[in-house]
């Protein structure tokens, strides 16, 4: 895996940029203990940033910007019973993860990437886009919507957070994207990815019966009601529907985990985090823990000196005297020319 990152972002040198003209690489820094709890009230003189192996000067931001995030959420023939979860997460996703000031925008793909809803900071609009969500398409093309996610960020006001939060499988269905060229913007634009993911074979044995009512987006579902005068819901039972199927569908699978895991790279590279779910519960749990994690972190800049133009330079951070502690921040970074 270290090898293909390493050859995947040899074709992504680029330029971070935070909040200076010259080249400032930014590195999100997550520090805890043995038992994953957050260590704050740390400053710069506790950490250590080695940039290949030797300390640069760092400097710590204190501000806290406020984040723009893009929602991601796999929407193909396999994924209505993780569509069917989100229904109700638009708060957690908009007033703990974005938080304060931020602003959250969600849009899904299969065979093509739509926008259900731009940045806003209405977890009323956020919640109504995601019970919106239908099943559609064949295919899942993951580097697709990263970049339409990446464009999204771009235009945004500068000096806020970016991050996308992709829920997905960990392996593409069919993008048309270079994976190196959204590699590539993720890290000019200091992008944080982080990546929620499920099993297709696992997550039609996590709902219960459907009935033609459940066919429709949840915002569109007729609720169950006393009223004798108001519509009445669809009880008719659906065939179980297990998702794509069969031999062939199979070994196609088992021929797709030679794929990047893209969870991985991105992840790796961006320094964010990638989190697995099953059941509803796990879900809402593992936004919760990106949210603690994402408003607990570091942020830590330099800028490199002396370095050559085109070469890759590997990131590690430390605390000083605590060896026992835990820290996480992105692998590294490219040299612009």
């Amino acid at each position: 895996m270290r090898v293909f990152l390493a050859t995947v972002l040899a074709a992504a040198v680029c330029m971070a940029q935070f909040r200076s003209t010259s080249q400032l690489v930014v590195a999100p820094t997550t520090v805890t203990d043995s038992k994953g709890r957050f260590i704050d009230g740390l400053t710069k003189d506790d950490l250590i940033l080695s940039d290949n192996s030797v300390a640069q000067p760092i400097q710590m931001e204190w501000q806290e910007y406020p984040i723009d995030l893009v929602v991601a959420v796999q929407t193909s023939a396999n994924s209505m019973p993780v569509i069917d979860k989100l229904g109700d997460l638009g708060i957690l996703l908009s007033q703990l993860l974005a938080a304060y000031g931020g602003e959250t925008a969600i849009i899904s793909f299969s065979d093509t990437v739509k926008t259900h809803q731009d940045f806003t900071g209405d977890p009323d609009k956020v919640t109504h886009s995601l019970q919106m969500l239908r099943k559609e398409g064949g295919d899942a093309h993951m580097l697709d919507a990263l970049q339409q996610s990446l464009g999204m960020l771009e235009r945004r006001s500068k000096g806020r957070r970016r991050i996308v939060l992709m829920i997905a499988e960990n392996r593409d269905r069919g993008s048309i994207a270079p994976l190196p060229d959204v590699m590539a913007r993720a890290q000019r634009l200091n992008a944080a990815v982080y990546w929620v993911t499920f099993s297709p074979f696992l997550q039609p044995f996590t709902v219960r019966p459907k009935v033609a009512e459940d066919l429709n987006p949840i915002a569109e579902r007729i609720k169950f009601t006393a009223c004798l005068l108001c519509p009445r819901r669809d009880e008719t039972p659906v065939p179980y529907d297990p998702g794509p199927g069969g031999l062939l569908y199979g070994i196609g699978e088992l021929a797709r985990m030679s794929l990047p895991d893209l969870a991985a790279l991105f992840t790796d590279a961006t320094g964010g985090r990638t989190l697995s779910f099953v059941k509803k519960d796990a879900l809402e749990q593992a936004i919760q823990l990106i949210a603690a994690e994402v408003h607990r972190q570091y942020i830590l800049t330099f800028e490199p000196k002396d370095a050559e133009p085109g070469s890759f330079h590997a990131i590690r951070v430390m605390v000083k005297g605590r060896p026992d502690l835990q820290v996480k921040s992105r692998t590294g970074y490219w040299v612009v020319n």
